[in-house]
């Protein structure tokens, strides 16, 4: 049997999406710029696209820019908003735990004479709206927070942030990485008082290369890419018209049945925390299963200590069964996890920590096997490490 929890790093296409992009790159292979009914139809099928989206973001279609991902969305907000308004000031805030497309983007930044300031996490992840509130200054011109941490599952008191951000200053731009969020749980730009939203395709059983950013209308925002000026000259490029045809169909279906579609993944996450924690010293860093706390739906992080991350991976791969040793963008590199390093975990968990993450195509069998194999697995492995 083969079982693949690693929906975080990234889905498999929904076999609609394949169907749709083939058949653009088949027959509405148009230029989306030209003037001819190519082109026409074309540009109906990113219009189309827009639509669907706006409809669950509760916005208006002309405010999603569509990108390449969420590195790119991430980037596009953050520097954007950096250019655009940097003689109001040069001072930035933001989460302790970002995804790299976003610390990464920090550090450029501060190279360029920008000063950023970090909001540190609780053991649990979380951000307080309240200190959020506490580092904005006069001359500070954005903030951004992400909505669900990607390593963890932490959801973000996003909602708070943006309010008490507002209220006391109201130019700042308040950005939020809801990358693994959308279609997840509600995202909804206004309710968050966001001016900017990132979001990827490739989450959502979308194709790889796909991904928005929502902008608010009416927003002063630097573009970072130039040229023909598609696309309200903020992303010039040919817009990759077979990729944001089937992000659209990837969104139509993922919020078909939506509660249904979440209530089942969750028992999933649910099931693994609790079958997983019975286990001697194997510990969740994503909650419990009868926590009321808001959780991501999808992401449980497990230590299990005795045993390398990276062992415990390939062991599990050996048995058709693929996790993750963290975020999927950095963990092919040896350094510690910064967002388990931020929530306090001691040495032994942090070398042990495995994430496992959920789509509604996963099975119970599928878990059962994986639950089943751990067990069996779990001793051999710390005998052969403490041997």
């Amino acid at each position: 049997m083969e079982a693949y929890f690693d929906n975080s790093a990234t889905t498999r296409p929904y076999d609609e999406v394949i169907d749709v992009m083939v058949d653009v790159m088949k027959s509405d292979f148009g230029n989306p710029s030209s003037l001819h009914q190519k082109g026409l139809d074309a540009e109906h099928l990113i219009k189309n696209s827009q639509e669907i989206i706006s409809r669950q973001l509760k916005c208006l279609p002309e405010e999603i820019i569509f990108t390449s991902g969420g590195t790119e969305s991430n980037n596009m907000a953050i520097i954007g908003s950096a250019l655009a308004k940097r003689r109001s000031g040069k001072h930035i805030v933001v989460s302790s735990v970002e995804h790299a497309s976003v610390s990464a983007v920090m550090q450029f930044l501060i190279r360029e004479g920008y000063e950023v300031s970090y909001i540190p996490v609780n053991s649990d992840g979380k951000v307080d709206p309240e200190a959020f509130v506490e580092a904005v200054r006069e001359d500070t011109i954005l903030v951004s927070c992400m909505h669900i941490n990607n390593e963890i599952g932490t959801v973000m008191p996003v909602e708070a942030i943006g309010k008490a951000v507002k209220a006391k200053n109201k130019n700042v731009y308040f950005h939020v990485d809801a990358i693994q969020s959308f279609g997840k749980i509600e995202v909804v730009p206004k309710k968050m008082s966001a001016d900017l939203v990132s979001v990827s395709g490739h989450k959502i059983h979308g194709p790889k290369g796909s991904g928005f950013l929502y902008m608010k209308k009416g927003l002063l925002l630097r573009p970072i890419i130039y040229g023909g000026g598609q696309q309200s000259n903020m992303r010039s490029g040919t817009e990759n018209v077979p990729a944001i045809a089937g992000l659209g169909k990837a969104v139509e279906i993922t919020f078909k049945d939506f509660e249904k579609k979440i209530e089942y993944i969750s028992s999933l996450r649910n099931r693994l925390i609790t079958e997983l924690t019975k286990i001697e010293d194997v510990y969740s860093n994503s909650g419990d299963a009868q926590t009321e706390e808001l959780r991501a739906p999808h992401i449980a992080s497990i230590s299990f200590t005795g045993v390398r991350a990276e062992v415990m991976l390939h062991a599990l791969e050996d048995k058709g069964i693929y996790v993750s040793s963290g975020s999927a963008c950095s963990s092919n590199k040896s350094k510690e996890s910064a967002v388990l390093t931020a929530i306090g975990l001691d040495k032994a968990k942090l070398e042990s920590t495995l994430r496992f993450s959920f789509a509604e195509e996963n099975t119970q069998e599928e878990l059962t096997y994986a639950l089943d194999t751990i067990r069996e697995l779990l001793p051999i492995l710390r005998h052969y490490v403490r041997g």
